[in-house]
């Protein structure tokens, strides 16, 4: 068993790998486990069916794997996955799943999870995400690999985001948000497209320009959305940026499409 301060509470059950460690005060349930050089540095709480993977750190007063906050929630034995290398910062809360919605919250690897940010019961967050401080998400949410959140941003329940999405700060997204894509506003509108982060990612000018290429045809082109979609993909469809694009919004969904402000200009981003 991993490096134990004499004041935590460890319930019997609980799985702590050789190489965690475990601060002052932290109170770690039955159903947990803690993977190797994970580490709570103090008055953390894990409860419910969960595993946080290795080298993940998480900071004083995080509550992590408690119970979702759902009606529909009746005491069942839910779980979540942390993934590894993440960095949880101070009161964080992470919930697990629900019955209803598959039974596991998931959160990928090397995410950075601000202050005070909560991910709701039955989300799907990637890998390599960063949530800035006070996010909120609801139930059911989805968050693709490289995306970042901006702080107080909030997000509807069902919603899917998109990988390489930038949120703008205290931005309300009730629309699902295409990968690529930039999203602002207190009733958030697309802005066009996270061309900073596909640059920081090392993508290359030419498929920068006909992302772009493709953006513009899509949210400003002529015709109606299935047009729109069918002469993008003749036209730019074998890029495989634009072709992940498409693949989103084909997607089922429950959500609306998050759109441009179609009185913006077209090129504005």
């Amino acid at each position: 068993m991993g490096r134990i301060d004499p004041t935590a509470r460890i319930a019997d059950g609980a799985r702590i790998a050789d190489g965690a460690e475990i601060g002052p005060f932290c109170v770690v349930g039955p159903d947990v486990e803690l993977r190797d050089g994970a580490r709570l540095i103090s008055h953390v709480s894990v409860a419910g069916v969960t595993s946080i993977g290795e080298r993940t750190v998480v900071h004083p007063f995080a509550s992590i794997g408690s119970p979702p906050q759902s009606t529909g929630y009746k005491g069942e034995l839910t779980k979540l996955t942390i993934g590894a290398d993440c960095i949880i910062r101070e009161s964080v809360t992470i919930c697990t799943g629900t019955v209803a919605g598959g039974g596991v919250t998931r959160v990928g690897d090397r995410g950075f999870f601000m202050a005070y940010s909560h991910i709701a019961h039955d989300c799907r967050i990637g890998h390599d995400v960063t949530f800035a401080n006070g996010v909120t998400l609801g139930g059911h949410v989805e968050v693709g690999d490289f995306t970042f959140m901006g702080g107080l941003s909030a997000v509807h329940q069902f919603v899917q985001i998109g990988s390489n999405v930038m949120v703008g700060g205290m931005a309300g997204i009730s629309d699902d948000i295409i990968p690529f894509g930039i999203a602002q506003g207190n009733f958030a509108k697309l802005r066009g497209l996270n061309v900073i982060g596909m640059r920081r990612r090392k993508f290359s000018a030419d498929t920068i320009r006909t992302v772009r290429n493709a953006y513009k045809r899509l949210f400003f082109g002529d015709g109606d959305m299935t047009q729109r979609l069918s002469a993008t993909e003749q036209e730019f469809g074998r890029e495989a940026a634009v072709a992940q694009i498409l693949a989103f919004i084909r997607a089922p969904r429950k959500r609306e499409l998050c759109r441009p402000d179609l009185r913006a200009e077209a090129d504005a981003e």
